[in-house]
């Protein structure tokens, strides 16, 4: 039962057909991992009284203002849209507030500082992607549409949500505004409790509007699927991918890239720009809390890659990216 109260449990798996994983390796491994006695705490780190960018200021056509809230919460405008994804706002990563993964640093933006909530993409039902304090208050606020993978409308059903379209692998729903919006494959695995372990799907999504394309990842190890996505919906002008959570490499690599296998995902998509996600926010596994960013910056050099073509961003910033 304590597992249960550190979310996620990694376990190694790759994704099998219709959310049902294939393990490779033992739970027994993974909690001898977890409570090691040696493992290091991450710094707590304070809010930036003055982030960078205004997230109420719409984007000019052909361009995108993305902020970066934490881990893998980002709030995208386009000209017509406002998406938020994988919204964490809570203060741990667990289905309890007294026990889990703690934040090392408050969102960067507060909720209630942002605009109206048009659409959520939610990837998957791990505590550190789907927060039901977060959705409750999304949904009381704005009660926007939800696109999910297969299997999570149950849980979004608890907080109210029920504008939501469940996707397989590859299948595509369209907005009224002509946005269209398909879910892509990933190496992960869902669990919200010891017992539900692959009963619900993951992936990333990929939003196309009018000529342009916009990608965010979810959580996935790395593998065949990134040049899939690519080869079968285009390359994006702009990939949201995480560089976090990787160590140590033996449990963590059937489920979760590390930055170097990020870049590798960027290049295999033709992605023209990229933001990294899903570091610095939660302890969730060995790496220091100023790895993910450092690593990823010596992967690009090493790919041969622009500086400005695989960024992080500042905890709060807004910056427009051109598409």
């Amino acid at each position: 039962m304590e597992a249960a109260h550190i979310p996620p449990v990694p376990i190694p798996v790759e994704a099998g057909p219709k959310g049902k994983p294939r393990k490779r390796g033992g739970l027994i491994s993974i909690l001898r991992w977890r409570f090691r006695e040696d493992r290091q705490p991450w710094p707590v780190l304070p809010p930036d009284p003055a982030p960078a960018g205004d997230p109420h200021r719409l984007p000019p056509p052909g361009a995108v203002s993305v902020t970066f809230i934490g881990h893998s919460s980002f709030l995208i405008r386009l000209p017509n849209l406002t998406i938020l994804t994988d919204p964490v706002f809570s203060d741990r990563c667990s289905p309890v507030s007294w026990a889990g993964p703690k934040r090392a640093r408050p969102p960067g933006r507060a909720f209630r500082d942002l605009p109206k909530i048009d659409l959520l993409l939610l990837s998957h039902n791990h505590y550190d992607h789907m927060d039901f304090p977060s959705l409750r208050a999304i949904r009381r606020r704005d009660d926007p549409v939800v696109v999910t993978p297969l299997g999570n409308a149950r849980h979004l059903a608890k907080v109210g949500l029920n504008r939501v379209t469940e996707l397989d692998w590859w299948g595509e729903t369209r907005l009224a505004d002509g946005t269209s919006i398909t879910v892509t494959p990933a190496r992960h695995f869902s669990a919200r409790t010891l017992w539900d372990r692959g009963q619900s799907l993951w992936g990333g999504f990929m939003l196309k509007t009018g000529r342009h394309q916009i990608f965010f990842a979810g959580d996935s190890g790395h593998g065949r699927h990134w040049a899939t996505i690519g080869q079968r919906l285009g390359s994006p002008d702009l990939a949201l991918i995480p560089i976090g959570a990787y160590e140590p490499r033996q449990i963590m690599a059937a489920v979760h890239v590390n930055p170097a296998e990020a870049v590798a995902a960027h290049v295999a998509m033709g992605a023209r720009q990229s933001i990294g996600m899903h570091f610095g926010t939660f302890k969730l596994t060995d790496e220091p809390i100023g790895a993910p960013p450092r690593d990823m910056a010596a992967a690009r050099a090493a790919a041969g890659l622009a500086d400005d073509a695989f960024v992080t961003l500042g905890s709060g910033e807004t910056r427009l990216f051109s598409l």
